[in-house]
């Protein structure tokens, strides 16, 4: 499995902003490659400043294609073959955060660097029947999020991001988690505000 993840990181290293994307598709859908994606950002906007934007998005596009595609097949009756694969109660688990928590079941957990089980609450997105556009919305602010800010990051600190990531990597992600949950509220309170009062 290292050598698999070895000759990965070489071919997307190779290849530029296309390699991240492939990487990203791998490691959001069918195969585990435990922060590449991280590695990978941090390397290619450390070489080249200018086209962090260019980098965090394609790390994005990548990581949604790949969600997308095993929240389909968890939507399509893959809930049988899920079940078997996971210990018991964790997807009861899951499904239960979507129910209290709504789309923030699936963005919390796509900001948290591993081994946060993120891809476990992308089966339950399908599973509980969470809307296409609502989950794509979901993945590509959560990851959104985590690669434009560790590109920031590798852009003012160049290969000390890398170490920071390392070392505190968890704090960085619950304070964007929180960012994005005051927006959330701040969003919502807006919306309460600006509807009509009844006469």
């Amino acid at each position: 499995m290292r050598a698999l993840i070895s000759s990965i990181y070489a071919f997307a290293l190779g290849l530029g902003a296309p390699g991240l994307f492939v990487a990203a598709f791998l490691d959001s859908s069918f195969i585990s490659l435990p922060q590449i994606n991280d590695l990978l950002v941090v390397l290619m906007v450390t070489r080249d400043k200018p086209w962090m934007p260019y980098y965090a998005t394609m790390a994005t596009l990548g990581s949604v294609a790949g969600c997308y595609a095993i929240y389909r097949m968890a939507e399509k009756g893959g809930e049988t073959f899920l079940r078997k694969r996971l210990k018991e109660g964790h997807m009861e688990r899951a499904l239960a955060m979507y129910k209290r928590h709504g789309l923030l079941a699936l963005i919390v957990p796509g900001l948290l660097p591993p081994p946060a089980p993120f891809k476990l609450f992308v089966l339950a997105a399908g599973l509980a029947n969470v809307k296409p556009s609502r989950f794509i919305l979901g993945v590509a602010v959560s990851r959104g999020a985590r690669y434009f800010t560790l590109g920031l990051l590798s852009v003012y600190y160049g290969d000390a991001a890398m170490e920071l990531m390392r070392t505190r990597g968890r704090d960085v992600a619950l304070g964007l988690v929180a960012l994005i949950v005051i927006a959330g509220l701040a969003f919502w309170i807006f919306q309460r505000r600006q509807r009509p009062r009844p006469a």
